[in-house]
């Protein structure tokens, strides 16, 4: 049985909860490496990260190096004589970092590798219409995302889920895959799989305003999956041209209508009580929306104290 000193590396409250199940089951962590504090809100006060609040809470020790790669990160990284790190949801990390430990780096990935490498796993799976996903353990190499794979867990989509209740499912799944990971380097028993290179490789692209941009002219599943995939965070959007309006306006959660129509797409109907908009062979029933300088709300309070001309449309 091997005696690990672990270095945890992580940053968002998706990392919080792998940390805090290590914790809990009395792994040893030697130290957490985290982002800098960043100026947030109107004050720009200095904001602390996830991972940085719990392992203070815990008297873990904390670095928060500004240069992965500066002599004395490194130097102070080496001081903690770890013979293991793990990575989950922090950056690329320079060889002389991740080759350091004794029994390597590996990071904990939200997706069922190969498929969906890079940074925003559970969205694409999502928006791409899958039915199943999951996590991966893997070691760090050159590339990202690439190295041998340890283990993997495997969770089923559902078909109205959207992206943050399969963050969280995904989240408390990686915390126990990291733990069987952990506990199989310390047994020495860990063995590896090498990922398949294949054409067909889906890619998890960082979102942008392009990529979140809904196009009323694809189908109506795939502006579905869209929408879902987008929600709570950072949601899909679009351009509401109503009258002299000309908004660009978020949308959290709609619903499908399958049904033959004349209406052209895009082109919105309102009722006192629903909204929907025309898509190619039915109707996408909006839920929850927010509009510029509001809060988000469901539409049925939307329509209490807006007012839809009869030609309003998405764009």
């Amino acid at each position: 049985m091997k005696d690990l000193k672990i270095v945890f590396m992580g940053t968002p409250d998706f990392a919080v909860t792998i940390l805090k199940t290590l914790v809990e089951n009395e792994q040893n962590i030697v130290g957490v490496i985290t982002a800098p504090d960043k100026p947030a809100g109107r004050g720009r006060k200095l904001n602390e990260s996830a991972v940085k609040v719990y392992a203070k809470s815990v008297g873990l020790n904390i670095l928060q190096p500004t240069n992965l790669k500066s002599e004395d990160f490194l130097e102070e990284l080496k001081a903690l004589n770890a013979n293991l790190q793990i990575v989950v949801a922090f950056r690329m990390l320079p060889k002389a970092v991740w080759q350091m430990p004794e029994y390597g780096t590996f990071n904990l990935h939200a997706s069922l590798l190969p498929n969906y490498r890079g940074a925003a796993p559970i969205n694409w799976a999502i928006i791409n219409g899958e039915t199943k996903t999951g996590v991966s353990t893997f070691f760090i190499d050159e590339k990202i995302d690439t190295g041998a794979m340890i283990l993997q867990e495997e969770i089923t989509i559902e078909p109205e889920e959207h992206a943050g209740s399969l963050h969280d499912k995904l989240m408390h799944l990686g915390s126990d895959l990291v733990l069987k990971t952990v506990n199989l380097i310390k047994e020495g028993s860990v063995t590896t799989v090498p990922q398949q290179e294949t054409a067909d490789i889906k890619t998890a692209y960082k979102l942008n305003k392009d990529n979140c941009k809904i196009d009323w002219n694809t189908s109506i599943d795939d502006i579905h999956n869209k929408i879902r995939g987008l929600s709570p965070y950072p949601a899909a959007w679009c351009t509401l041209i109503n009258g002299d309006d000309d908004l660009d306006i978020k949308i959290y959660s709609a619903k499908k209508e399958i049904i033959e129509h004349k209406d052209t797409i895009g082109s919105i109907v309102s009722t006192k009580k629903e909204l929907k908009v025309a898509v190619s062979k039915g109707y996408l029933i909006i839920d929850d929306i927010k509009l510029p300088g509001k809060r988000t709300m469901d539409v049925k309070s939307l329509l209490n104290g807006y007012q839809f001309e009869s030609d309003a449309k998405m764009l």
